[in-house]
């Protein structure tokens, strides 16, 4: 039992530490001595659990994004209004965003450095998501329910105000005095305001 203990903490140390050196460092950048130093283990111990960089990475890439995009995949797929699927959408993204604020930078950078693996390993077939979405703008259009406004820039818009404040936490708390316990709050504050804001700017 106690040996199990210490396996199971000694990987959550080194997932805790190879997450912390590979937001700094991207894929690339990072090594193996990296991330046992950041652990505080040595090298030897760090091959014992995880046999390579690489699988180490995928590990904690796949663990991202399996936080990052289901409920959003869900959300966008439901039947429930459109409205109502907005202000769901911004509250739950970033409510996940502070459960996880590593994701952001995390799964943006290596998006952007490794588009084709990314596309490949978790992307496929969620094209079909974006047009239902589209499809369920259209519908209110016609309703005369919502101005005319494309779809592209509406989603857009939703993730672009969810997401930045967290990828410009450090400059934002920086300039307006901000502690973490304040940023959160502030970050509470928008589940609701995002969503009000969009929804006024775009139904009749």
């Amino acid at each position: 039992m106690v040996n199990k203990e210490v396996n199971d903490n000694t990987r959550e140390r080194i997932l805790i530490a190879a997450k912390k050196v590979f937001l700094l460092k991207g894929m690339a950048g990072a090594r193996m001595q990296d991330i046992a130093d950041e652990a505080g283990i040595n090298k030897a111990m760090l091959h014992y659990y995880y046999r390579s960089k690489e699988k180490l990475f995928e590990m904690i890439f796949e663990e991202a994004l399996a936080q990052f995009f289901p409920k959003i995949v869900d959300i966008i797929d439901s039947g429930i209004p459109l409205f109502e699927k907005i202000a769901l959408f911004c509250s739950e993204y970033i409510d996940m965003m502070l459960k996880n604020t590593y994701l952001p930078l995390f799964v943006l950078n290596e998006v952007n450095k490794q588009p084709e693996y990314f596309k490949e390993r978790f992307w496929k077939g969620k094209n079909s998501l974006f047009e239902k979405f589209a499809a369920e703008i259209a519908a209110e259009i016609k309703g005369r329910r919502m101005k005319n406004i494309n779809p592209a820039h509406l989603f857009i818009n939703m993730i672009s105000m969810c997401i930045f404040p967290f990828i410009a936490k450090p400059l934002w708390m920086m300039s307006t005095n901000m502690d973490e316990l304040q940023f959160r709050g502030f970050m509470e504050q928008r589940k609701t305001e995002i969503p009000k804001f969009i929804i006024e700017s775009i139904k009749k």
